[in-house]
């Protein structure tokens, strides 16, 4: 499941599709073709009594430039904070993300152009995001969320006296979460954006 949301954006197709369909399907994806087949992973793995993790793929448009600080207070890691902090979360990658590791600087840089009259970028591979400063392109982030530990095979594990023994668990759980996420992120990245504006217009340096 995680490479199929992941290659929304990480494949630059994501312009493609409307956002307007993302609450249109019970598994939030904008690709109705992507929808099924995420569909279909989950459905298998519920009944085998399994669980599966996947990745929210976000993207936020219209954020002006020069929100955050380039030290302490970085744009990224407000809302690396915040979303690390939803349940399941266990990582967070701006734009090209891990995948830059691999690149050279002429592969990876964007370079800055003058488009319609204004600055802007040829590519964003930094996901909006420069120096802890947002650059006024699109603010590009993967958040990805582990498989529910809470699965319906028996598990190995130890009781209080040490003593290794099997344990199921019975009950309503989910067999991904990710779909449940996506409004949380949502809403979390608006908010923390919003604190870094009113950050931004209430900051300026003093006169001597």
């Amino acid at each position: 499941m995680y490479p199929l949301l992941e290659g929304l954006i990480l494949k630059k197709k994501i312009n493609k599709f409307d956002s307007e369909l993302i609450y249109n399907n019970d598994v939030r994806c904008p690709c109705p073709k992507t929808a099924q087949k995420i569909r279909e992973i989950i459905a298998i793995c519920k009944s085998k009594g399994d669980t599966v993790g996947g990745c929210i793929s976000t993207v936020v448009k219209g954020v002006p430039f020069g929100l955050g600080e380039p030290v302490f207070n970085k744009f990224q890691s407000g809302i690396s904070k915040a979303i690390m902090g939803i349940n399941a979360c266990k990582g967070i990658a701006f734009g090209s993300g891990f995948s830059s590791s691999s690149k050279t600087g002429s592969e990876e840089n964007d370079a800055f152009i003058v488009k319609s009259g204004s600055v802007s970028t040829s590519s964003n591979n930094s996901g909006g995001v420069q120096g802890g400063i947002s650059n006024g392109q699109d603010i590009c982030f993967h958040a990805s969320f582990k498989p529910v530990s809470t699965i319906m095979k028996k598990q190995k594990t130890v009781d209080d006296k040490n003593n290794e023994i099997t344990v199921s668990v019975f009950g309503r759980h989910d067999s991904c979460v990710v779909p449940r996420a996506v409004p949380i992120v949502e809403s979390l990245t608006a908010i923390t954006i919003l604190d870094y504006y009113l950050l931004n217009k209430t900051t300026k340096i003093s006169d001597i």
